[in-house]
C-alpha cells in the first residue's frame, strides 16, 4: 500500500481507538447509523472499545431498545469527526447484538455500578411517561446502587459488536483536502484516494 495511504488508515485506528480510550475525545461519542422502514435512524452511542487487529467497535445498550432490531445483523455506519486533527471517519461494516456469554458477562462485571444503574430502568427505552423521568427505581434515583440491586438490570445488558469492512477518511484543510476509502479484504486493508 501506498505508504501515504497507509499514514491515512494509521491515523483512522489512531482516532477511533482514542475515542475509545478517552472520554474527552470527539471520537468517544460517535453517530452510528443504519436504515429502518427505508428511513435513516442515527444515535449517538458512546464507543467502549475499539480492536485493530479484529477490526471492531464495540458500544453497548439496553437488549430491550428498539435498535437492537435495527443494528443486529444490518450494514451499519459510524461517524465522527475530529476538530483538532480535522478528520471525519466514516466506518461501515456489519453489527451484531449479543446479550448473553462469558465475554458479556465479564464487560458487565467491568462496568461500573454507575454505568450498570441505566441498565435498572423498569421499561424499555422509547417507552412513554406520563412526565419528564429517568425510568429508574425510585429507590436507586440519584445515587450509586448496590452490587445485589444491579444483579436484575445484567437480563437488560447488550453490546453492539461491529466488525469494520470499510473506512472513509477524510482530512480537511485549507490548502485542500484529502480522502482515501479503504476496505477489508482477505488479505487486509486496501486502500486508494478519493477525491474529496
Amino acid at each position: 500500500m501506498d505508504p501515504d495511504l497507509s499514514e491515512a488508515l494509521d491515523s483512522a485506528w489512531r482516532l477511533i481507538g482514542r475515542g475509545a480510550a478517552d472520554r474527552r475525545s470527539p471520537l468517544h461519542t460517535p453517530m452510528v447509523a443504519s436504515v429502518r422502514d427505508g428511513l435513516p435512524q442515527a444515535r449517538v452511542m458512546v464507543l467502549r472499545a475499539a480492536d485493530r487487529t479484529g477490526a471492531t467497535l464495540r458500544f453497548h445498550t439496553d437488549a430491550r431498545s428498539p435498535k437492537c432490531a435495527e443494528l443486529d445483523g444490518q450494514t451499519v455506519t459510524v461517524l465522527g469527526y475530529h476538530p483538532g486533527e480535522a478528520v471525519q471517519l466514516r466506518l461501515s461494516g456489519t453489527a451484531r447484538v449479543v446479550g448473553t456469554g462469558v465475554e458479556v458477562d465479564r464487560i458487565w462485571a467491568q462496568s461500573t455500578p454507575f454505568a450498570r444503574r441505566c441498565y435498572m430502568v423498569e421499561a424499555a427505552p422509547g417507552t412513554p411517561l406520563p412526565g419528564p423521568g429517568s425510568g429508574l427505581p425510585a429507590s436507586v434515583e440519584g445515587r450509586k446502587p448496590e452490587e445485589a440491586e444491579l444483579v436484575p438490570a445484567r437480563a437488560h445488558f447488550a453490546i453492539v459488536q461491529i466488525t469494520v469492512t470499510a473506512i472513509d477518511w477524510l482530512h480537511l484543510a485549507a490548502a485542500g483536502h484529502r480522502r482515501a476509502m479503504f476496505r477489508r479484504e482477505a488479505q487486509g486493508w486496501q486502500g486508494e484516494w478519493r477525491l474529496p
